[in-house]
């Protein structure tokens, strides 16, 4: 065999990964930075899955979305929306074909690793008034301290008002910070291993220091704090018990490297996918072969547990009242439909290879990362998607110019995750997990590609526009 001879049959024999830059038609590359640009202002109003619900809804009225009520007629074209008690949206634009040939769905979550207030939160210590925290998620406490936090989040009161709390976003706000161990001090803090080296009670939001009264009073500073917070929300300290008051960080989403080729920004984990699965739906602008559908869910990093995660039986309920709106029956649904659980994925970090195994890794700038299965070690936790479905994934993607590359989180024994996947197979509905690959994930600023932002939409397009499924 010549060298011309190997060359061409390695070429048609044998995959190789390219760069995206290398694949990316250079006419897309201003669709790309318009993509990412929007993306960031998304960033920017939807610190919380709250917040993110809310951007949700006003995007998608904007498109002509309109909520949806049981027992409303539906036509092919027509596009519907309902938000699960303010922290979950499910969107739904009706398709030409029947429900009983299933839907295009993709699924994704809105909440993101950050520190909970106490149902008791405030007190004073030293003269210093605090806020107790409880992290949301899968955190590296050593992470949060020493960096300026904002709060967001709600106070529902006994009369059944709620207050909106929004501190420390705007320019010239006060920020909250978690305070650290001086360096000259930290010896023997030095020597913990780093889950141990910041306790979770520790995790105290800094309120203030200046005092009001008497000196002969107790309880001066906790006070002060609590009447400024009285005199701007109405609130008093038994109103924080039924509270849902979240510190994230007080950061706007940036531009990263000289060549800005990447975003810098708090919640990437999963709102990088959220954002894509929305606009990939409101984009379409005729009515789609199958009806799309796009759930943005919360409670995903603590297990997709309660009344708004994926494990709720909202879903069910919204797709069965579809389904009766055309005589079809929940099950028969389900069992053609396809899911792209639409999450993000570990990106490799040379700075840290002993993790990831390079044969089976996700880099920056390669694409959407697909995942056939999550999980930990022995798969635990995953929906482990079949042949047939990643084959599907691939000629959906080939066919629609997506750039995309297949993974893994990382070596074997080395740890592991999870997502929505597992909770959409269980319906019987075929499932694959796919997204961005992030660099520093959960941490208080995540790192994106904006080449595998671009390639995520696209593949979330190419999900909701398909006309068949395996077919």
């Amino acid at each position: 065999m010549d060298k011309n001879e190997f060359k061409e049959l390695k070429e048609q024999l044998l995959s190789k990964k390219k760069n995206g830059y290398d694949l990316l038609p250079r006419e897309e590359r201003a669709a790309m930075e318009d993509y990412c640009a929007g993306y960031m202002r998304f960033l920017d109003v939807s610190k919380t899955e709250r917040l993110c619900a809310a951007e949700a809804v006003r995007m998608a009225e904007a498109k002509g979305y309109r909520p949806y009520s049981p027992g409303m007629s539906l036509e092919a074209g027509d596009r519907v929306y309902v938000c699960n008690r303010g922290k979950a949206v499910m969107l739904a634009h009706i398709g030409r074909q029947s429900l009983a040939e299933g839907i295009q769905l993709a699924a994704a979550h809105i909440d993101s690793p950050r520190l909970d207030l106490k149902p008791n939160p405030l007190y004073e210590d030293s003269e210093l008034a605090y806020f107790k925290t409880h992290y949301y998620g899968g955190i590296r406490k050593y992470q949060w301290v020493t960096i300026p936090l904002a709060l967001h989040g709600v106070v529902a009161l006994k009369d059944g008002s709620r207050v909106t709390v929004r501190i420390g976003e705007e320019k010239g706000e006060p920020r909250l910070v978690i305070t650290d161990l001086l360096p000259h001090l930290g010896a023997a803090q030095n020597k913990k291993p780093l889950a141990e080296a910041v306790p979770g009670e520790t995790l105290n939001l800094l309120l203030g220091s200046e005092p009001i009264g008497g000196e002969e009073e107790s309880g001066r500073v906790k006070l002060a704090v609590m009447k400024l917070l009285h005199e701007k929300y109405g609130i008093l300290e038994d109103d924080l018990t039924s509270a849902e008051l979240e510190a994230v960080p007080a950061v706007k989403a940036c531009d990263i490297g000289l060549d800005r080729s990447l975003i810098g920004a708090y919640g990437h984990d999963d709102r990088v996918c959220a954002y894509a699965a929305l606009k990939a739906l409101l984009d379409l602008e005729e009515a789609p072969e199958k009806t799309a559908v796009c759930i943005l869910a919360d409670k995903e990093e603590i297990g997709s547990d309660g009344v708004t995660g994926m494990q709720s039986a909202a879903f069910d309920t919204f797709v069965e009242d579809l389904c009766a709106a055309q005589d079809v029956a929940l099950r028969a649904c389900f069992g053609k439909s396809f899911c792209l659980s639409a999450d993000v994925t570990a990106a490799f970090d040379p700075n840290f290879p002993d993790v990831f195994e390079k044969r089976n890794e996700s880099q920056l700038n390669y694409g959407v990362g697909l995942c056939k299965y999550t999980g930990a070690r022995g798969k635990s936790g995953a929906s482990d998607a079949d042949a047939e479905t990643v084959a599907y994934v691939r000629r959906l993607f080939d066919e629609a110019g997506v750039i995309w590359q297949i993974s893994e989180l990382g070596k074997v024994d080395a740890g592991g995750g999870g997502t929505v996947a597992m909770y959409m197979a269980n319906r019987n509905i075929s499932t694959l997990d796919a997204g961005v690959p992030v660099l520093s994930m959960h941490a208080p600023f995540e790192t994106v590609a904006k080449l595998d932002c671009y390639e995520t939409y696209k593949a979330m397009r190419a999900v909701f526009q398909v006309k068949v499924w395996r077919g």
